[in-house]
């Protein structure tokens, strides 16, 4: 496990205050460090310093305030934690990928492992009013992809986010959840189980914000650059044309990374935004395969993502019924006895594995 940071402890407290100050960005924060050449060196400067590298009043006003002090002392506290840390963007350990960004964010609050923001990771975003349908496949997806080695993730909002998460944690794998919020004012509310899962189970809990920053909505659309910058590839599950989802989509593409929609039925407005996509010239995805060919050499080995997913897939009753005749999903459904919507999300499973296919209309077994 990495130190939370390479600098000495004061400068460490100096760029807390640095970054406690309002209205001042990733690259004001790297204006100043390259001009003073320390935080603790940015602070001691006079104002006058300031506004000649052309920085508002207000930036420079507060930054010996009690209030400031208070706050940059509370996160050094955080910080002595075990599993809480801080990725600074010339620390040795900031993640490769997000580093690439223009605004990468100079200091990253992490929960969990911290190492594993360098892992192999694909992003799934989407709707948050998702659909049945859509919450099975963002599931489906994490899942399977998570079992072949990937690190899902995703914001940790209601919806396909929570989905995406739970289906890596439901498949043994590890997620990654980027807050629009600070890591001390988890949000929302009903998905702070969830996060501690994340944690428990090897993730990461990640922003950019401070420790004890409320929801704004103007933060979650600027902490999508992280999601996607952290990422080989964004998958969108479903989304409306004013999705969020698109700008992490956008973004993605600016930054040169793949970028993936799953199709749905042109009467679903939840489908308009990946359509969209689509046609603007994202992979339309209907497999994990389409994601893994352009991915394919950070993929764990076949055999292993085999052997992670596929145990006891032959004893599955939905595959017995396969092995005996091709059935339509509804004939499935009256054979086994299951509810539509649970032989359809156990069919997106099955397929996700390679274990069946669907041919005009009826579901057919492949391999013996």
């Amino acid at each position: 496990m990495p130190p939370s940071s390479s600098h000495s402890p004061a400068e460490l407290e100096a760029r807390l205050r640095l970054h406690l100050l309002p209205e001042l960005g990733p690259r004001r924060f790297r204006k100043l460090i390259s001009a003073f050449g320390s935080a603790s060196a940015a602070l001691s400067a006079p104002a006058s310093a300031w506004r000649s590298l052309g920085l508002p009043a207000m930036c420079a006003e507060p930054r010996r305030s009690a209030e400031i002090r208070q706050r940059a002392a509370a996160a050094m506290h955080w910080l002595d934690q075990t599993d809480q840390h801080l990725l600074m963007w010339d620390d040795p350990h900031y993640p490769a990928l997000l580093a690439e960004l223009a605004d990468a964010p100079p200091l990253l609050f992490v929960g969990g492992d911290p190492m594993l923001l360098d892992a192999p990771q694909l992003a799934m975003v989407g709707s948050r009013r998702a659909s049945r349908p859509g919450l099975d496949n963002a599931h489906a997806f994490a899942r399977s992809l998570a079992a072949g080695g990937f690190v899902i993730t995703s914001g940790l909002a209601l919806g396909i986010d929570g989905a995406a998460h739970q289906g890596a944690l439901d498949g043994g794998g590890k997620t990654v959840a980027v807050l629009g919020t600070g890591l001390e004012c988890l949000y929302p509310a009903r998905h702070k189980r969830l996060a501690a899962q994340i944690v428990e189970r090897g993730g990461a809990l990640v922003s950019e914000l401070p420790l004890d920053c409320p929801p704004q909505a103007s933060n979650f659309p600027r902490r999508n650059r992280i999601i996607s910058g952290l990422s080989l590839g964004v998958l969108v599950v479903e989304a409306s044309p004013s999705s969020g989802s698109l700008i992490t989509a956008r973004l993605a593409a600016e930054q040169g990374r793949e970028v993936y929609a799953i199709p749905g039925s042109i009467h679903h407005p939840g489908a308009r935004g990946c359509h969209q996509l689509i046609r603007d010239g994202a992979t339309l995805v209907e497999s994990i395969e389409h994601i893994l060919e352009a991915l394919r050499g950070w993929q764990t080995p076949s055999g292993q993502q085999a052997s992670a997913v596929q145990p006891g897939a032959e004893q599955h009753p939905l595959l017995k019924l396969l092995h005996a005749a091709p059935h339509s999903s509804e004939a499935l459904a009256h054979s086994s006895g299951w509810p539509l919507a649970q032989v359809l999300a156990a069919l997106t499973e099955l397929e996700l594995d390679g274990l069946v296919c669907c041919e005009a209309g009826r579901w057919l077994a492949r391999g013996p």
